[in-house]
């Protein structure tokens, strides 16, 4: 569905938070308010839609099958994430507190797609499509829309609504990333700062900071082991400590670097670092060549993809020798890291969004007069090469 040159509005859905969490049934008369708002900007259906109260403005607004109307102010809809009087005197036969349930796109003619509200809160909300297809043809205050727009809901309610919600991975068990490797080592943190302001500003045309996540920073150590057989296990296995006393184990699988890899995360391992080399042969089953552990600075600007919702994280990072502090590793990295939607996510279109992203990241570290060569050097290539350049023999394990 293409953006149709009648649609000049967009709706949000406002009913009872019974009709997402399954507490009441949605009954025959079940009040719903509508409010007309300004469409997305990109062409229809988009995957994603973060809408921020403050910057509606007036907003009309009606009760289908009731009579009552009002026009009220974006920015006063929902003080506090609780309905305000005006708006809750749309809907006083609400059988529970009144939520955004949906954000609506579509035309009398050819039906409503559904996005349904996965997060909302006093400032903004998040919405996310949850309709393939658009579903209940015919002017959006009949409610056509409704009971399959909920009945799509509650087959996605557990992902939808859980602390994990909207999430899922295209390329299952695959890391997929582009590295620039960054001499002279630069000031990360102003380079991330200048980024994550650009994409604020919209400079990222069809990207939204990641919705209330755009922007982390880590600080961690890091004791990395080369697997160097069996053939078919060749990679490495990292244990990265965390704060409760517990290890973060990665594992990837390759032989050499390159754009994709295979991975897997295990958390919450308790060992002692001492038995780090141990744990791997005897647990893993797998012979390895310890490598220097080293101290990783990160700062990571997290976005989405309005189109598809596959979410990508451009990295800026440091890594120094704990037994050498001189020596640094300094890189950029691109990465598709999950996608915000319940629908099958397109792993095509993935692939052509990093390829498009890159052209975009690799004009930012020109501009800044870095290099913009794509790599794939690892951080296992680097300990090694780090190694090779000692006088005397590797650690021991």
């Amino acid at each position: 569905m293409t953006k149709d040159p009648r649609l000049t509005d967009a709706w949000i859905a406002v009913g009872g938070i019974h009709l997402l969490n399954g507490s009441a049934a949605l009954s025959a008369t079940e009040p719903v308010a509508l409010l007309r708002v300004p469409p997305p900007a990109e062409e229809l259906p988009v995957s994603t839609v973060v809408v921020h109260w403050d910057r509606l403005g007036a907003c009309p607004a009606t009760a289908p099958g009731t009579g009552r109307r009002a026009v009220l102010e974006g920015a006063g809809l929902f003080p506090h994430g609780v309905a305000s009087a005006a708006l809750a005197g749309l809907l006083p036969a609400s059988a529970s507190a009144l939520v955004p349930l949906c954000y609506l796109t579509g035309s009398a003619e050819e039906g409503y797609h559904v996005y349904a509200q996965v997060r909302f809160l006093a400032q903004d909300a998040c919405f996310v499509r949850i309709t393939p297809e658009p579903v209940g043809a015919g002017a959006v205050e009949e409610l056509n829309w409704l009971r399959p727009g909920l009945a799509a809901h509650a087959g996605h309610a557990l992902f939808l609504n859980n602390h994990q919600r909207y999430y899922r991975k295209a390329f299952p068990g695959q890391e997929l990333e582009y590295k620039y490797n960054l001499e002279p080592v630069p000031d990360i943190w102003a380079l991330t700062v200048e980024l994550n302001r650009r994409l604020h500003a919209g400079e990222l045309t069809g990207y939204l900071p990641e919705y209330r996540d755009e922007f982390q920073a880590w600080d961690y150590g890091n004791h990395l082991f080369e697997v160097t057989a069996p053939e078919a296990e060749r990679g490495y296995v990292s244990f990265i400590p965390t704060t409760d006393g517990k290890n973060l184990m990665k594992r990837k699988w390759y032989v050499e670097d390159s754009f994709a890899r295979r991975e897997e995360h295990t958390y919450g391992l308790t060992i002692d670092p001492a038995d780090f080399g141990r744990y791997v042969r005897t647990e893993l089953g797998v012979e390895v060549r310890p490598l220097p552990p080293f101290r990783r600075v990160r700062y990571d600007v997290n976005f989405e993809s309005v189109r598809t919702g596959h979410v990508y994280g451009i990295f800026f990072d440091r890594c120094s020798l704990y037994d050498d502090p001189d020596v640094v590793l300094s890189q950029c990295e691109l990465e598709y890291l999950r996608t915000r939607s319940p629908l099958e996510p397109d792993e095509k279109a993935a692939l052509a969004e990093l390829e498009q992203l890159a052209h975009w990241l690799e004009g930012y570290l020109t501009e800044h007069g870095l290099p913009a060569t794509r790599t794939f050097y690892s951080k296992k290539t680097f300990l090694k090469d780090a190694v090779a350049a000692r006088p005397g023999p590797a650690e021991p394990a």
